[in-house]
C-alpha cells in the first residue's frame, strides 16, 4: 500500500481509521462529512484557477508560484493537516519542486474569516515525517486493527457504525 496523504491525516486523527482506510475498508461513501468536504472541492475546482492537481499517490487542492495550498473545512485536527500538507511538499521536494505549504481553513462559522498557517518543510519536519511515515508502515501492515478511542471526534467519523454498532 502506497501512503497518500489521506492516510497520513488519518494516522494523526485516528489509528483505527488509519488503519482500516489504508487496507481498503472505505466507509466513506455514507459520511455527511465527507460529502461536504468533497462538495466544496468540486465548487472551488469549476474555477479553472483552483482545480485541483493530480499526480501520482498526491492530490494537491492548489498551487501558486510560492504555495502548495491545502483546503480544509475546519481547524478540528490541525497537525493531521499539518502533516498532510508536510507529505504534499516532501514528495514534490523529491521531485525537484520546493515550495511552501499554505493550510486554508473555511469554517463557515468564523468571524475573523479564513484562518491560514504557513508551513515549511525543514530538516525538524521532514525527519519528523519520515518517523511518521515508518510508524504508519508499521501500523498498516500489522494483523491487528486498533482498538476505538472512544472519543467526542468519533461521533462525527465515517467508521462510527463500523466501531460502535
Amino acid at each position: 500500500m502506497r501512503i497518500t496523504g489521506t492516510i497520513i491525516n488519518y494516522y494523526f486523527h485516528c489509528k483505527r481509521q488509519c488503519y482500516l482506510f489504508a487496507n481498503r475498508i472505505n466507509l466513506e461513501d455514507n459520511s455527511e462529512d465527507v460529502r461536504i468536504g468533497k462538495v466544496l472541492h468540486e465548487i472551488r475546482a469549476k474555477d479553472k484557477d483552483e482545480a485541483e492537481i493530480k499526480y501520482e499517490n498526491v492530490v494537491l487542492d492548489k498551487v501558486t508560484a510560492k504555495y502548495i495550498e491545502e483546503y480544509k473545512k475546519s481547524d478540528a485536527d490541525p497537525e493531521a493537516s499539518k502533516m498532510q500538507l508536510l507529505f504534499y511538499l516532501k514528495q514534490l521536494k523529491d521531485k525537484g519542486i520546493e515550495k511552501q505549504g499554505k493550510l486554508i481553513y473555511e469554517e463557515k462559522n468564523r468571524k475573523d474569516g479564513r484562518k491560514v498557517e504557513i508551513i515549511k518543510l525543514d530538516d525538524v519536519n521532514i525527519k519528523k515525517l519520515n518517523n511518521c511515515i515508518e510508524n504508519i508502515e508499521v501500523l498498516i501492515n500489522g494483523d491487528k486493527i486498533p482498538e476505538v478511542e472512544k472519543d467526542n471526534k468519533c461521533k462525527k467519523c465515517a467508521y462510527y457504525d463500523y466501531c460502535y454498532l
